[in-house]
């Protein structure tokens, strides 16, 4: 158990860490979240997007919602489906995307990266085998 706590209170300090550093850039975590796996998976729609944040469609409307209002993101009517939209970055939502990553890229090299590469590897190796435990435990 001792482990597991810790595992908690290290994730709650870098999320915390991360937040604040988002914050300066005017952003969230779910928003920052929701425009970053844009970066990876542009034309998503609001229902892929809510199972890859694990989070209720719902959730994905709201924030889907501001950022449109904000100029971050636009809704385009999918071929062939039209009570889906896919979701695209606008050229703004890119850049501000890009500066969120940029600022998670260098907190986690003043951070994980100064750790020697075996250690990196080895806790590569634990995090990978706790996953698949919860995973199997899931039944997924």
């Amino acid at each position: 158990m001792r482990v597991y706590f810790r595992f908690l209170r290290l994730h709650r300090r870098v999320d915390g860490a991360i937040a604040r550093e988002l914050k300066e850039l005017g952003l969230s975590i779910p928003q920052f979240d929701l425009l970053s796996t844009l970066t990876e998976r542009e034309g998503t729609t609001q229902q892929e997007l809510a199972e890859r944040l694990y989070v209720t469609k719902g959730n994905v409307s709201g924030l889907v919602d501001r950022l449109v209002e904000a100029g971050l993101v636009e809704r385009r009517a999918t071929a062939g489906d039209r009570r889906s939209n896919a979701l695209h970055l606008t050229a703004k939502g890119r850049a501000l995307a890009g500066r969120g990553i940029a600022a998670q890229r260098d907190y986690v090299a003043r951070t994980l990266g100064r750790l020697p590469d075996r250690d990196l590897a080895e806790l590569e190796r634990l995090v990978l085998a706790w996953r698949e435990e919860a995973r199997r435990e899931e039944g997924v």
